[in-house]
């Protein structure tokens, strides 16, 4: 057969078939219904296929806003929880373009679990910074290194402006900020805002397959009522502290007893051992200076050597707060410290210990005076040495309080103005009465020095207070609701038992057991200098176990997690 005959008989084959194929048939609304229920990739991929926009048109604008915020509006995620499967795709992909180090994570799955056992439940959460109305961190921060965009809301962390003092770990409630030990600085999730400003979706919006992770603007006066209403997550903190801007949104009604798979865990925490020196030791030199004064004062005599005791105090006060250096990830920048002092407590615990620091200084060096020759304006100093103790002392219990302060600025419930007031005010009050007490021994002729009995009954009776307290927060081991103050107790009867059996056992022997001897047997000056600096040594050993548990048994506030 000639090629003409093949080519003429072709059209009528392919005629042929396409008779034989039966192609279905769809009305004209069941097409504009398959329209509208398009997700954002197939209706991105239509609109490449008719090139309906220029070819550098960014990808996925149906998850971000077209427009920028209004007045009293803001940038936030939005999570569609039905969607969200928890593969973590979002996860690798904030990782990636961020270059993040491989223990750093700016966002995270979590785990909710729970309902009933014939009907159980469990949901996977996607979560980060949620860029809230009013960030913890931001005001928490002793260097102002953070800072709200006021058009787009969003939270940024200013890395250069950062010291490394991790404060902001603790005052966020949600776990958001990390610390870079590589770097010293802390950093956080900015929504990928140099992206967004381009017309381009973050990182974990563009990389999630279900599109469940998107950006929506959000009424700031509409946060604040679901604040208010607590409407923010099963299993999360409570979000009236900093009022969360981020919409977890679902089809299902959750049950109202899902919890984190990680709620029932209890592992020790970071210890900040620099912080656990600085707190023991300012709160060891600001009590040795209030009760010299207070026993002095009542007796109307020195205890021991004026100088002696002014040198020591002064140099575990400079001392302590060196160690606080070793807890800062840049060190050279710790002058930038009190920049926060106008919504930072530890601008202002920086700022008072200071000053109770050289009020210190000066007041040793004034207790020197009388020792030197030919020092101009003698008299006048003397005259005013009065003063700078009174002063010296007053500093350095409002440098007490602000470290108090600190703490309960978390809004963490084992960190309560109560419980930190008892702990921190009775170490001051322990630690200084056993240092007066072991300073005024140091080179005695004869006997115990006049009212420095009044010091070991100081010792004696902070000892029993804090000890008594801190046994009876162990009993909520036995409570049967799985609070914040029964995931402590276990911790401390459990991985940290040694630490807490240690504390209890210093506590005891330095704190009751050695004032009570040397109150009903005093003997020579020798043996008492001894007794004494073991009374100091074995309390300072205790206090510091008791301010190591602070850290380590705390449970860290976050985000529901998943199983480990």
């Amino acid at each position: 057969m000639s090629s003409a005959v093949i080519n003429a008989t072709l059209p009528r084959v392919e005629h042929s078939e396409k008779k034989k194929r039966k192609l279905p048939v769809l009305s004209v609304a069941k097409l504009l219904d398959a329209q509208q229920t398009l997700t954002a990739v197939e209706r991105f991929a239509r609109q490449h296929e008719a090139d309906d926009f220029p070819k550098n048109k960014k990808y996925y604008e149906d998850l971000i806003p077209l427009a920028r915020p209004k007045p009293g509006e803001q940038y936030a995620f939005q999570v569609d929880l039905d969607a969200c499967t928890g593969c973590k795709a979002c996860v690798t992909a904030c990782h990636s373009l961020n270059g993040l180090d491989e223990s750093e994570l700016w966002r995270t799955t979590g785990l909710l679990h729970g309902g009933l056992p014939t009907a159980p439940a469990q949901q996977t959460v996607t979560t980060s910074c949620h860029h809230c109305l009013e960030p913890a961190c931001m005001h928490g921060c002793p260097t102002q290194a953070y800072d709200k965009d006021p058009i787009t809301g969003i939270v940024k962390h200013l890395d250069d402006q950062c010291f490394g003092c991790q404060y902001c770990t603790l005052m966020c409630p949600y776990d958001a900020p990390k610390y870079n030990a590589k770097l010293g600085i802390v950093r956080k999730c900015d929504m990928c805002s140099s992206r967004l400003a381009q017309g381009e979706a973050p990182a974990c919006v563009q990389a999630c397959p279900n599109q469940a992770i998107s950006i929506q603007v959000v009424d700031q006066e509409t946060v604040v009522q679901r604040s208010d209403a607590n409407g923010f997550l099963p299993g999360a903190p409570t979000p009236e502290h900093t009022m969360p801007t981020t919409l977890y949104k679902s089809n299902k009604p959750l049950p109202t007893n899902m919890l984190p798979a990680d709620f029932y865990a209890a592992r020790p925490e970071h210890s900040h051992f620099p912080l656990v020196v600085m707190l023991t030791g300012t709160q060891l030199a600001v009590g040795a200076f209030c009760l010299e004064l207070f026993v002095s004062t009542l007796t109307g005599k020195n205890l021991g050597n004026p100088l002696f005791q002014a040198v020591f105090g002064c140099g575990l006060a400079l001392l302590a707060l060196t160690a606080s250096f070793f807890h800062l990830g840049r060190p050279l920048l710790a002058w930038r410290a009190v920049l926060g002092l106008r919504t930072s407590w530890m601008s202002r615990e920086v700022l008072a210990l200071g000053l109770f620091a050289k009020l210190a200084l000066l007041q040793a060096g004034l207790r020197a005076l009388p020792l030197l020759d030919g020092v101009p304006f003698k008299d006048e100093l003397l005259a005013i040495a009065p003063t700078v103790q009174i002063a010296t002392a007053v500093a350095g219990l409002i440098g007490v309080l602000c470290s108090v302060m600190v703490y309960v600025a978390t809004r963490r419930a084992q960190w309560s103005g109560a419980r930190t007031g008892i702990k921190f005010f009775g170490t001051t009050t322990l630690l200084g009465a056993a240092a007066v007490f072991a300073v005024s021994q140091v080179g005695t002729p004869a006997g115990l020095v006049t009212g420095t009995s009044t010091l070991l009954w100081f010792v004696i009776g902070a000892s029993l207070v804090k000890l008594s307290f801190e046994a009876a927060g162990l009993l909520a081991a036995r409570q049967r609701q799985n609070t914040v103050f029964k995931r402590m107790a276990r911790v401390t009867l459990g991985d940290l038992r040694h630490v807490t059996t240690l504390r209890f056992l210093f506590g005891l022997l330095g704190g009751v057991a050695l004032p009570c001897l040397l109150l009903a047997t005093p003997t020579n000056p020798a043996v008492l200098a001894v007794l004494g600096l073991g009374v100091l040594g074995c309390v300072l050993m205790g206090e510091a176990a008791e301010r190591y548990l602070f850290f380590r048994a705390a449970p860290a506030s976050r985000m529901p997690g998943g199983l480990k």
